[in-house]
Order: C-alpha cells, then sequence, then structure tokens
C-alpha cells in the first residue's frame, strides 16, 4: 500500500524522458555516430579520408573552371567556387546525415523498431547520430577551405574577415541545415524502395538552385525565386561575405531576379541576415511539423518496424 501510494504521488514521468535522459541519449547517438561513419576504424586513418575527400572534389572543381575558361579564371572567380564547394560538404554531411541514419536502422542494423521505445525520444536520437556527420563534415569543409586557398592562391586576409558575420551565419546554417536533414528523414521514414539515393538527389538539386558554384542569374528566373526561398542561398552568401568581402554575388547581378525587383546589384549584409533567419525559421517549422507528422504516422503503421530490402 505505501509503494502504490508512493507511486501514485509521483507525478507522472514524461514518455519521451526526462532533459537529463535525452541529453544521454545525444551524447551516446554522438559517440554511436562517429563509431558507425568511421567503421570503427582508426581515428586518424579515417580523419585523413574524411579530410582528402572534400578536397579533392573542390580542386577538381578549380581545374573544370581553369579548363573551361582556358586559363583565365581569376582568384576572386576562384574563391567563389572554393567557398561554396567547401561549404557544400558540411550540407551533404547534414542533409544525408540524418536521413542515413534512418535508413542504416532500419535496413541494415535492424535497430529502429527499439530505438523508437527507448525512454529518449527517437528524434533526440537521430539528431545525435546526425551531429557526428555533421562534425565530420564541418571539419573537412574548414580544412577544405585553408588547403584549397592555398593551393590556388586566393587571397583570404584573416584582417578583413567580418569574424561576427562569420559567426552569425554559421548559426544560422547551421540551424537551417539540421531542418532541411530533419525534413529528409520524414521522407526517408515514409519511403520505400531506393531512398538511399533521396538525400543526395535532393542535396544536388540544391546544389543547382542556391548558388554553390555559380550565381543563380544563370538560371532562368522562375528557378531563381525557388533559389531566393531557399535558407542555404543566403547563407552561403553570407559566408562569401564574410570572408571574401571582394568575391562577386551569387544572388544579383544585371539580369539577375534581385537586381529586376529590388534595383540594387546584391543584398547588403543586413538584408542577408534578415532573410537568412526568416527562410531558415519557415525551414525549420516546415521541417518540424513534418517530422513529427511522419513519426506519427509511421508508428500508427508499422513503418519502423517494416523493411524494404533496398
Amino acid at each position: 500500500m505505501t509503494q502504490l501510494a508512493g507511486s501514485q504521488a509521483r507525478p507522472q514521468r514524461d514518455a519521451r524522458g526526462t532533459w537529463q535522459e535525452r541529453l544521454l541519449t545525444w551524447r551516446t547517438a554522438v559517440r554511436l555516430g562517429w563509431a558507425v561513419e568511421s567503421n570503427w576504424a582508426d581515428p586518424v586513418l579515417f580523419l585523413i579520408y574524411s579530410i582528402a575527400k572534400p578536397i579533392a572534389s573542390v580542386l577538381m572543381l578549380v581545374v573544370m573552371l581553369q579548363v573551361i575558361s582556358n586559363g583565365a579564371a581569376s582568384t576572386a572567380d576562384l574563391g567563389f567556387v572554393i567557398v561554396g564547394s567547401a561549404l557544400w560538404a558540411f550540407v551533404m554531411g547534414g542533409i544525408a546525415g540524418l536521413a542515413w541514419s534512418i535508413l542504416d536502422d532500419r535496413e541494415r542494423y535492424r535497430m529502429l523498431r527499439y530505438l523508437a521505445i527507448l525512454p529518449g525520444s527517437l528524434s533526440v536520437i537521430l539528431l545525435g547520430r546526425g551531429t557526428a556527420r555533421l562534425l565530420i563534415a564541418g571539419m573537412g569543409s574548414v580544412i577544405t577551405l585553408v588547403v584549397a586557398c592555398l593551393i590556388t592562391g586566393v587571397p583570404i586576409d584573416i584582417g578583413r574577415i567580418d569574424w561576427i558575420m562569420l559567426l552569425v551565419c554559421m548559426a544560422i546554417g547551421l540551424v537551417a541545415v539540421i531542418a532541411l536533414g530533419t525534413l529528409m528523414a520524414a521522407v526517408c521514414m515514409q519511403t520505400r524502395q531506393d531512398s538511399w539515393s533521396y538525400p543526395e538527389a535532393v542535396a544536388g538539386a540544391l546544389f543547382l538552385l542556391v548558388g554553390a558554384v555559380f550565381p543563380i542569374v544563370v538560371l532562368p528566373q522562375v528557378v531563381q525565386w525557388v533559389g531566393l526561398l531557399m535558407p542555404l542561398t543566403w547563407w552561403i552568401e553570407g559566408i562569401r561575405r564574410a570572408v571574401l568581402p571582394d568575391a562577386a554575388s551569387g544572388i544579383g547581378g544585371v539580369g539577375s531576379v534581385w537586381t529586376d525587383v529590388t534595383g540594387t546589384l546584391a543584398p547588403d549584409q543586413g538584408v542577408i541576415l534578415v532573410v537568412s533567419m526568416a527562410t531558415t525559421a519557415m525551414a525549420t517549422l516546415v521541417a518540424f511539423g513534418g517530422y513529427r507528422w511522419s513519426e506519427r504516422r509511421a508508428r500508427e503503421r508499422g513503418l519502423l518496424d517494416r523493411t524494404t530490402g533496398s
């Protein structure tokens, strides 16, 4: 009787766990994600691979640009491509990280059904797994930017870097990448066949829309409008403006939708930050709502227990 009274006196325990449990769940998921991503390899060897891959990708783009321009590409053009490509490694890690965590645990390890009943929220586990990919991609992006600029001779003046804008844009971009990755994870939770290719396909489409390696002015005007609604477009623009103040704008320019509507060649820093925060907030709301609906539907229809053989 005393035990029963004591159990009734205690407040109802949250089914998703306390904040302490969520933090412990996230930390454990990060460690597990790092081990899975590295395939339990030697940390030094895995670090070399994680750095070499994005560096090789950026240098390939630089060589292609030089060949296409017959060696006439300026350091400003090279800087434009290098910054966008280095950042895109971070985007790929974020978008694909959360989605592939769903697919890994559902298709390969067959553990998603068990993770769903743990005290910590399933979204916290997936975020922890995705955090490991983001850490790996972030290190690769920074090292890629530095090494590629040293090899190609792109001048980065430390004294001219706008550190405040750089830090603010990186924080906003982190939220945007996590939001898009969460939305992609929600989609993969519902899909059946060939789901592994969806994150890369979506990231590839965004690569063309957000001005990562070329200004969006080269796109049709309707497509430019779509690009302007993407938070990644403004994030990349803000990072370029902070690191390379003299770099060309990826948003404005003669013939661009931005210039036609506003009458200015390029958005200033204040506009970049405001629009970046607004588009990121919209993307976060859509991602949060989409994931909650997807997880609830997956639980109701048994999709967490079902493997597709993909």
